[in-house]
């Protein structure tokens, strides 16, 4: 069953008497429980896509239906509560807030969502747990490494337990080695937790080891 189905998606910037066509009549769909790897040169409309699909952006044309429902049509309140409640985001930047801890960080959708703050400390704990980080928990981003702050950025998104997660570049800042740690990381949420996932990634080795892939390159599916 499709999770979620992009038809005839088309985004134009205009700008400076510029019209730049990034992504062009793009259809696809993205099945529940799948990860789909989208890859493809800068520029190609890679994080255009996933910000639409998250509704981080609107399409110039074509729809995106989550679970069969067009996310267009919701209204703003609706599309915030999608974003907070249905969507996990992780980025090549980890945007985690400096003045607070790991555990706050983690916690912070639930707060948003208005769970009480004990609750929420105790799913955080148990994120941060499960991620290896139970001993980093009061401290803040900048006493911790890239790799410890992208598990932290992960621990967030599925806070509340997302059906979807939207990783763009997610081990991009990242060495070797940490990337790929990171990378294993969600491709266990994925098996363990079911996650459907669209991960936009330079990393063709990454993206070989689980899951479907897409190539982008000029706004259009090029091959898959």
């Amino acid at each position: 069953m499709s999770l979620i189905q992009i038809k005839n998606l088309s985004k134009t910037y205009f700008g400076n008497d510029k019209k730049v066509e990034v992504l062009k009549n793009l259809s696809l769909e993205v099945s529940e429980g799948e990860v789909l790897n989208v890859l493809g040169m800068s520029g190609a409309g890679k994080s255009t896509l996933l910000h639409i699909i998250g509704a981080l952006d609107r399409p110039t044309s074509g729809s995106v239906l989550f679970d069969g429902a067009d996310i267009f049509g919701m209204g703003d309140g609706e599309l915030a509560r999608f974003r907070n409640e249905k969507v996990g985001f992780v980025f090549q930047f980890h945007h985690l807030l400096p003045e607070f801890t790991a555990l706050e960080n983690t916690m912070m959708p639930g707060l948003i969502a208005g769970w009480a703050k004990g609750r929420a400390e105790g799913r955080a704990r148990e994120i941060l747990s499960s991620l290896g980080l139970a001993h980093r928990e009061h401290h803040k981003p900048g006493e911790l490494s890239g790799g410890e702050q992208q598990r932290v950025a992960v621990g967030r998104a599925i806070f509340l337990a997302p059906r979807l997660l939207l990783a763009d570049e997610p081990t991009g800042n990242l060495d070797t080695k940490t990337g790929e740690e990171v990378h294993e990381i969600l491709m266990d949420l994925n098996r363990t937790l079911k996650i459907t996932m669209v991960i936009v990634t330079h990393n063709l080795a990454l993206a070989e080891k689980r899951g479907l892939r897409v190539f982008l390159k000029d706004g259009k599916i090029a091959g898959y």
